[in-house]
């Protein structure tokens, strides 16, 4: 038989990824944001003359690196969802940005902790108005720049389990959007922990709070850090999805008692979405197609291969 309309079975593999997705705004605003203060501390270091004001400007820099190569991500990923180089998609760009992200916080977190380390045993002299100004505004911008990024203000909930009917729940996280969270996140913590420091340090004397501050807040960040590399490197070596979906998508495919899943793949091919290849065996095998109709399409499956087998004569139901 000669099939002439074959593209009635063929289907892209955008996957929504063409359109701007919920972080990409908020992303580019808070980099916006970090970039303005950043310019701003660099310039007043320079012109008063205060290391203070230079050292962390420097260290915003570092961050506005990391915030734009976030942005960055989403932009890439939109714009070339439809390349057919990509298998599945741009999806997994997402999640290789936040993966950026986590090794360049990683990096942050370490130097933090040796600068500290190296003031703990030779204090520099700090000038501690100054100091303790830039940390106020630092944290009143970070803060902000936190409530723009976090996802419990938009309606996120990674860790709800999706119902029939139900496609606001997801799985899991925008590992991109997730990256500028935290290095937000840490700008914040390490501007709390500066100005509580700074104050002990101006009030009591305890100049070595400053450095002690930066250890605690160093270590923090590195744990958030290894946190976020381990659910990016999981999804960029195609660690098995959710055990959840498979658990679903084993009930409804095993329903009936004959058929049995013998082999199940399940991956992420971009947030919230997956691919997953079935391989069913049954002595009265239904067509592949019915097998597909079974799977809830609330899970976030967008390419399903399913592959029926039939089992051998003599062999009697399938256990």
């Amino acid at each position: 038989m000669h099939l002439r309309n074959i593209r009635l079975w063929q289907h892209d593999h955008i996957f929504g990824q063409d359109k701007e997705q919920a972080g990409e705004r908020r992303t580019i605003i808070v980099t916006v944001i970090t970039f303005v203060m950043m310019v701003a501390e660099i310039l007043s270091g320079i012109i008063f003359g205060s290391m203070a004001l230079l050292a962390d400007g420097l260290h915003m820099a570092s961050h506005a690196t990391a915030l734009g190569i976030n942005s960055f991500t989403y932009i890439y990923a939109r714009r070339h969802s439809s390349d057919k180089g990509f298998n599945f998609g741009t999806g997994k760009v997402n999640t290789l940005g936040g993966f950026t992200g986590a090794i360049l916080l990683g990096f942050f977190a370490l130097f933090m902790v040796w600068e500290s380390a190296k003031r703990m045993f030779a204090p520099v002299g700090i000038a501690l108005n100054q100091a303790i100004l830039v940390a106020v505004i630092g944290l009143v911008v970070n803060m902000v720049s936190v409530f723009i990024l976090d996802t419990r203000n938009k309606g996120y909930h990674p860790h709800e389990h999706a119902r029939d009917g139900d496609n606001s729940h997801h799985y899991s996280h925008d590992h991109n959007l997730q990256s500028a969270y935290l290095h937000v996140l840490a700008d914040a913590l390490t501007s709390v922990l500066a100005i509580v420091a700074l104050l002990s340090a101006k009030y009591f004397g305890l100049i070595w709070m400053d450095p002690l501050m930066g250890i605690i807040g160093g270590i923090m960040v590195f744990r958030w850090s290894l946190r976020l590399l381990r659910t990016t490197s999981h999804v960029l070596l195609d660690k098995n999805g959710p055990e959840e979906i498979k658990q679903r998508i084993r009930e409804r495919i095993e329903v009936d008692g004959d058929s049995k899943i013998f082999d199940l793949h399940l991956w992420s091919v971009g947030p919230n979405i997956y691919g997953a290849i079935v391989s069913v065996v049954a002595c009265n095998p239904l067509e592949p197609e019915q097998y597909k109709k079974l799977i809830p399409g609330n899970l976030g499956l967008v390419h399903i291969s399913v592959e029926v087998s039939k089992c051998k004569e003599g062999a009697g139901r399938v256990l």
